[in-house]
Parts: C-alpha cells; structure tokens; sequence
C-alpha cells in the first residue's frame, strides 16, 4: 500500500498534536457548575451525550482547574448548553482567575442546590454517578435529575481556538 499524498506529513503523537487535531473538531459549548462553599463553574467543550436509558452524559474535567475540588465532591452537578449569543459568557467561564459568578453573570440557585445559568438554550441538573482518571483530567458521568430543553436560539459552538456560530 503506497500513501496517499493528502495524507500530508505524520506527526508522532504529543499533546500540541492532539490540539492541533482537536481545533479541526467543531465542539458544542457547554458551561459545568456545582456548588461549594461558593458556586464554581467552566466551560466545557467534551460534553457528550453517553446514554438514554438511564440518561448519563459526560464531560472532562482539569485536574489543576479550579473547579476541580468542588466538582470532586459534588453530588450534583448542572450541565448548561450555550447558545451562540453566550459568547462572553462561556469566555468569562474558561478564564483563569475569572469572576464567574460575579454581577455580569446572571443565575439561580436549582434543583439540589446547583448554580442554574439564565439564558441558555437548555440546562440539566444531574447526579454524579462516576469520576474516572484520565491522564491530567477525569471523565466525569452524571445521571440527568431534572432540565429544561425549552430555551430559544442556535448554540454556540468551538472551532479553530475561538467560539463560533452556526453558518445555513
């Protein structure tokens, strides 16, 4: 078998690699919250859906974030889906340092106690079910409680290292 000159130049695997590939890979935006001693939330762009039957889904999480101390004691976690008019938002929320909870942020405390965002295109409060080490992060999957699917517009998606819309 020859190669096939589209294939370009193979690059031995590294973390800068994985990036590079990734940023081809238009993701969904979604913000994670839980709460602590105070709220805690960040963007997520590895939010997929795992099952129906129960309804799990799952999403990654830094090990070195923030968050990661509250979420890997929460019970409850919410899940947020961004519409494309939540760009500053889902930057305030992957932002180191951020105040993400502050007065430009607007939310509720939900369903078991969890930080529920106003505005987004739909929202779930679900149950932590497991946390699985992976490398720096852990694969978070929780069992959906409660939500609502009922918010209007388009989501906002991830491509090329900046957040996008849809195009028709």
């Amino acid at each position: 078998m020859t190669a096939s000159p589209e294939l370009g130049t193979a690059r031995t695997a590294s973390p800068d690699l994985l990036r590079s590939v990734f940023r081809q890979h238009a993701a969904g935006v979604a913000v994670i919250t839980a709460a602590g001693d105070r709220p805690v939330g960040f963007t997520a762009t590895s939010l997929n859906s795992v099952a129906a039957e129960p309804p799990l889904v799952s999403f990654g999480v830094g090990t070195s974030s923030s968050s990661w101390p509250v979420v890997a004691e929460a019970e409850h976690v919410g899940v947020h889906i961004l519409g494309e008019h939540q760009q500053e938002l889902a930057a305030t929320f992957a932002r180191s340092g951020a105040d993400r909870f502050g007065p430009s942020t607007y939310w509720r405390n939900g369903p078991e106690g969890v930080p529920v965002l106003d505005g987004v295109l739909a929202w779930l409060v679900c149950r932590v079910v497991a946390r699985i080490p992976a490398g720096d992060h852990r694969i978070v999957i929780a069992e959906a409680v409660v939500g609502d699917p009922a918010g209007a517009g388009r989501p906002l998606l991830y491509h090329q290292g900046r957040f996008t819309a849809l195009r028709d």
